[in-house]
Order: structure tokens, then sequence, then C-alpha cells
């Protein structure tokens, strides 16, 4: 699920992972100034052409600057589940954030999937397809 460029047709194309690198690509690309060095909470990051980076699993406890950008995208992913919950309030998506609970998984059951529910995610025991 997401915004803009990506969401869930682009994790689907290409996977999670890859959309994420993706994503901190894109991030960079928008900033005015070119930063010197990249961290990047996590084991594992796609170099970044002219850029160093370093990787540190669980760098949100190690580094301010992470932990900053770790609310940031908490307050932007919540503010975005609820406007995901506004236009389809059967998902429950204000109180599971996106993640599959046994409300939710229910709720797809009863009402199938929507446009912003992931195809190559499995969303129930027996796969729904989304047409």
């Amino acid at each position: 699920m997401g915004r803009g460029n990506g969401g869930s047709t682009e994790i689907d194309a290409i996977n999670i992972l890859n959309a994420s690198f993706r994503a901190m690509h894109r991030a960079v690309d928008a900033l005015i100034v070119r930063p010197e060095h990249l961290l990047i909470d996590g084991n594992r990051f796609l170099t970044y052409a002219g850029v160093p980076h370093t990787c540190h699993i669980k760098g949100d406890g190690r580094f301010r600057s992470i932990a900053a950008a770790s609310v940031l995208a908490k307050t932007h992913r919540d503010a975005f589940m609820r406007d995901l919950h506004d236009m389809h309030p059967h998902y429950r998506w204000a109180v599971n954030k996106g993640y599959p609970t046994l409300d939710h998984r229910a709720a797809i059951e009863r009402f199938g999937p929507c446009e912003h529910h992931r195809r190559s995610f499995r969303l129930l025991k027996e796969h729904v397809e989304l047409s």
C-alpha cells in the first residue's frame, strides 16, 4: 500500500525489499542538498550512485537521525492508513495499520480485497484472487 509512486502495484512487481530501496532512492533524489553519507536502518541497501552508505541493524536505537526518520515515517503511514480507512472502513485500517490481523483477514474474506491489497501477498489460507 502506498501513495504516489510505488505502492502495492510496485511492490507486487519488484518485491517489498526492492520497492523499499527504490523509495529510499526517490527520497534522496528529492533532496535539495546532496548528502555526504547515508545511514541505513537495516542490514542491506542498494548503493545510491556517488553517495557512500552504512547499514546499521536497529539503527533507530543508535542514531537520532534514523530515529527521527522512523517517527516521521510512522506518522505518515498512520495518516495514510486513516485515509484508507475512510475509503474502506470495513478493513479497519485505522486500527490494524495494514497488518494482517484476524479481523482484517475476515474482512478480506467477506468483502474481497481492494486495489490497495498486494496481489503477491498471501491474503488468506485459500488465496483470494484480485480481479
